[in-house]
């Protein structure tokens, strides 16, 4: 084929504007490579970088995670955080991280529970449990939020010792409210609202969970560690009855006031008009908030009909009566009657601080009613001095934090001393009383959920018997030291009398089942009367005989509930040990 002189033209022409697209392509593709060189290049110093950070800062949380009940949680909500890498350089970061997690989890659960409220068709047993919940939900969120605080000044604020047992007390305060949370939905009647709760519960507890055992394993690796460079082990453990010792941060005139016969009231209770109120709820919501100083409500003799609550708020109240016999405060909200165990309460007692002393406090709603308690305590350093808690089936709800009781009296039947607090019962008086045709009696159902909470039940020096309605048929109706409510329950009894109302055997399974038999923790020591032979005791893993005085010294007032930095305060006596 033969090209015109024009086409020939044309065609170079093109070839020419060819080359020049060609180069220009050319030119293009080097910047182009070279730029994704650059990306390149900065890509993977930004890898190796990351490298640097991800592996040291996962690395921590992978270590603080693995002794977790639940590690995979653990290191799966902290490293989903978006600036976990450069938050995490120790373990202690890696708690407060936690902590924060699992304070959203709890608010998007109180946001649920307002969401349930509002739906038509509940019953008032459901109304009263979801409010049940929202209470439980925010001290939740009080105590993460105090143990943030506590994080953030350890161990500079306080001694090591106190600081661990404050971080402990108040992680395994907001587990416990978890499950308080869904104790109130276990009727089939209410199953629908108790699986939409379900998740959100367990996820806060689970986390909550996580952060309790991170902080005791830094907790205790200090302890350890500073015991180990000065030799300085447990303290020497003292009898405190007659010497109190009062802290040095306590004015001349707190001493005398709380060391007074007569203490001078702020507030003055009479049904006859002579005070400044007529019940005592009036007193309560008129004591001033946060209070730092001791609000004394005094409550002259009289029988007072009315459910009591001393909220989170009142703080460093106490009610003082004229005498056990003649103050009494009473009521009989039940179960059967639709109130939920947890509001059943005649008096509540959450405000951090309370104390109460010469007072009854009762529960007549009778054994046909089941739960119905007398007296819940969530308040943490709450402390009773002869008082008469009375009521039968869940007489005493010893909900959390730490409290004690010395010389009080306290009568029921099923399960009538119960919850997950740490508690001390000394020189007291705890008597089974005669329940309904069929029934068993159980001193203590302890409800530890979580082997890492230090709560329990300890009773020491003091005295278990019956009352004088099951003595003379005591025969008919078993009576044992108690039965796990919760796969970790928690029970120390030292040094007590045990009259022979208590079966030989001496513990008693939950509703016929092995559940917590391996897992429970059941103590006896050192103690004397018919009840106390141990020798036909039950043959369970989580129970022993203790014969040596070191395993029990845990279990001591200064060493449970940390009696030394705070019982010396109410005036009230107290033994340090054993």
């Amino acid at each position: 084929m033969r090209l015109r002189t024009s086409d020939l033209g044309n065609n170079i022409s093109m070839c020419k504007k060819n080359k020049k697209l060609l180069l220009a392509l050319l030119a293009a593709l080097l910047l182009v490579a070279a730029i994704i060189g650059i990306v390149v290049h900065n890509s993977v110093n930004s890898i190796h970088n990351s490298n640097v950070d991800f592996p040291q800062s996962h690395a921590i949380i992978r270590s603080s995670c693995s002794i977790t009940l639940y590690p995979e949680l653990c290191f799966s909500a902290i490293t989903s955080e978006p600036d976990a890498a450069t938050r995490v350089s120790s373990q202690r970061d890696v708690i407060e991280l936690s902590i924060n997690i699992t304070i959203r989890a709890v608010q998007h659960n109180y946001f649920t529970v307002e969401k349930l409220s509002a739906k038509k068709g509940l019953s008032d047993r459901e109304k009263t449990a979801l409010h049940d919940c929202l209470e439980t939900s925010d001290e939740t969120l009080d105590e993460l939020q105090k143990t943030l605080i506590d994080l953030r000044e350890y161990p500079n604020k306080k001694s090591l010792i106190q600081h661990a047992n404050d971080l402990k007390t108040l992680i395994s305060a907001a587990i416990t409210n978890q499950v308080t949370c869904l104790d109130g939905f276990y009727d089939d009647d209410n199953k629908e609202i108790r699986e939409a709760l379900q998740d959100g519960q367990v996820h806060a507890e689970h986390m909550c969970s996580n952060a309790l055992a991170m902080i005791r394993n830094m907790t205790d690796t200090d302890i350890a560690n500073y015991e180990k460079e000065t030799g300085i082990t447990n303290r020497k453990l003292v009898e405190d009855k007659q010497g109190i010792e009062w802290p040095e941060w306590m004015s001349a005139g707190d001493r005398r006031l709380l060391q007074a016969e007569t203490l001078e009231a702020d507030a003055v209770v009479a049904q006859d008009g002579s005070g400044n109120f007529s019940t005592v709820s009036e007193a309560v919501e008129a004591a001033p908030k946060k209070s730092e100083k001791r609000f004394i409500i005094k409550i002259k003799a009289g029988v007072y009909r009315e459910n009591v609550e001393v909220g989170k708020k009142k703080t460093n109240i106490m009610f003082l009566g004229e005498g056990r016999n003649v103050t009494i405060i009473t009521a009989h909200r039940n179960f059967v009657d639709g109130s939920t165990t947890f509001h059943s309460a005649t008096v509540a007692a959450v405000g951090e601080g309370f104390i109460a002393k010469d007072i009854a406090i009762q529960n007549t709603a009778g054994p046909s009613k089941h739960q119905a308690v007398a007296l819940r305590v969530g308040a943490d350093f709450a402390a009773f001095y002869r008082c008469d808690i009375l009521a039968y089936q869940d007489t005493l709800y010893v909900h959390s934090n730490r409290q004690f009781f010395v010389e009080c009296l306290i009568a029921g039947t099923v399960d009538f001393i119960f919850g997950n607090s740490a508690v001390v019962f000394q020189d007291c008086d705890i008597h089974a009383r005669r329940p309904n045709e069929g029934q068993k009696n159980m001193v203590t159902a302890q409800g530890r959920i979580d082997p890492n909470q230090n709560t329990g039940i300890v009773i020491q020096k003091s005295r278990i018997g019956a009352t004088e309605d099951l003595e003379p048929v005591k025969g008919s109706f078993p009576t044992y030291l108690g039965r796990p409510w919760k796969q970790y329950s928690r029970t120390v009894i030292m040094q007590s009398t045990i009259s022979d109302v208590i079966d030989p055997v001496g513990w008693h399974v939950w509703n016929e089942s092995s559940f917590g038999l391996n897992t429970s923790f059941y103590r006896e020591y050192e103690n004397s009367g018919p009840g106390a032979d141990t020798s036909a005791r039950v043959n369970w893993k989580g129970f022993k005989v203790i014969t040596d005085a070191t395993e029990v010294l845990p279990f001591t007032t200064d060493h449970f509930i940390a009696a030394s930095t705070w019982l010396n305060t109410t005036g009230f006596p107290f033994s340090l040990g054993l």
